[in-house]
């Protein structure tokens, strides 16, 4: 299970990252069409969805890897048995939070689909297919945050943890602010 999970959250990464190509090719051609006469506006649109697709999709890779600011001031202060609870405590308070927009992305996605919604811009679509990413992005983001919860319940440490402690080991401290 684990390796799939991993792979499930790799993958959605490289989506994001290949969403985030996209969009640098979809400027570049806009400047050079641009140029030329060519009229490209439907590609602000495109941009746009590519932008929240890469965001949403990027999400679980990133919370497992321990690139979400976390403020760990209080925590590091605090006795071992503490420290586990207080982060069992979040992370059971982020499974409601993130549980509740992935099943709010999904009724609205869906909302979008009974009604053949369409998008208002320049290129006429159905909602549903660019809000398809936020939908997937936010239950990926969710089995994450379940993830870490189980393996902090089983008396682990969570994998943002030990990800940011080997980045550190390596002198890598390009993530803290």
């Amino acid at each position: 299970m684990r390796k799939l999970l991993d792979a499930l959250y790799l993958a959605a990464a490289g989506l994001a990252g290949a969403c985030i190509a996209a969009i640098a090719a979809l400027m570049l051609g806009q400047s050079l069409l641009r140029e030329l006469g060519v009229k490209t506006g439907a590609t602000n649109d495109v941009v746009a969805w590519l932008c929240a697709a890469a965001a949403f999709l990027a999400m679980a890779h990133a919370f497992k890897h321990g690139d979400f600011v976390r403020v760990t001031l209080l925590l590091e202060k605090l006795p071992a048995k503490a420290q586990r609870v207080l982060e069992l405590t979040a992370l059971l308070i982020a499974c409601l939070a993130i549980g509740y927009l992935a099943w709010w992305a999904t009724a609205f996605t869906w909302e979008s689909y009974q009604f053949r919604e369409m998008a208002n811009g320049l290129l006429a679509i159905p909602l549903w297919i660019p809000q398809t990413s936020f939908v997937l992005g936010a239950w990926l983001f969710f089995i994450a945050v379940l993830d870490e919860t189980v393996i902090v319940l089983r008396g682990g440490r969570p994998s943002y943890v030990v990800a940011l402690e080997q980045r550190h080991a390596q002198g890598d401290f390009s993530s803290d602010i």
